[in-house]
């Protein structure tokens, strides 16, 4: 085979692998449709956070929103709107719940009574670290269960995270 024919055969081996992704992100959004909508960040709340007019329950923490999976499994993505993508972000725990400020694209809000449990993971749909790696916040909405993953720049962050995430909606925190 001339380099020609190499050429045409792997990019037909490429556009079929990209079609077959294409067809399986379609479907799996598909499968998803009945997902409820996602809070919406309160009215302000985004300007007084990025204004330092709030009063945050522990310092922001910079790092990698991972994704956010339904409680399935922690392979699967949610694939309705952009919360299943990856983005640099900044979380802020604040006494009305968790705020994912996420550059390019739309902030993720976690209200305190959403929240059901925090914890430290080795990975999450988008994101494998090893180890606890990951801050995973586990959270309901409309009758659904999601995880939804962050890597911190700072690890050490996750030892005053982890209880404060779960302290936000007592009623979790206390076992009811």
């Amino acid at each position: 085979m001339n380099r020609l024919g190499l050429t045409l055969l792997f990019l037909a081996v490429f556009a079929l692998l990209v079609a077959l992704m294409w067809w399986g992100y379609r479907n799996r959004r598909k499968r998803q449709a009945d997902l409820p909508a996602f809070p919406a960040v309160p009215e302000g709340l985004l300007e007084q956070v990025r204004g330092g007019k709030t009063e945050p329950l522990l310092p922001p923490s910079t790092g990698v929103y991972a994704s956010t999976v339904t409680d399935r499994s922690w392979q699967d993505r949610v694939a309705v709107g952009d919360v299943g993508f990856r983005a640099d972000a900044t979380a802020h725990l604040l006494p009305g719940g968790l705020l994912f400020d996420r550059t390019g694209a739309t902030p993720v809000w976690i209200p305190a009574e959403s929240v059901r449990a925090a914890r430290t993971e080795a990975g999450i749909a988008g994101k494998v670290m090893g180890g606890g790696g990951l801050l995973v916040v586990r959270w309901a909405v409309g009758g659904h269960e999601f995880d939804t993953g962050f890597r911190a720049d700072d690890k050490d962050d996750y030892d005053t995270w982890v209880p404060a995430i779960g302290a936000l909606n007592p009623e979790v925190a206390n076992g009811e």
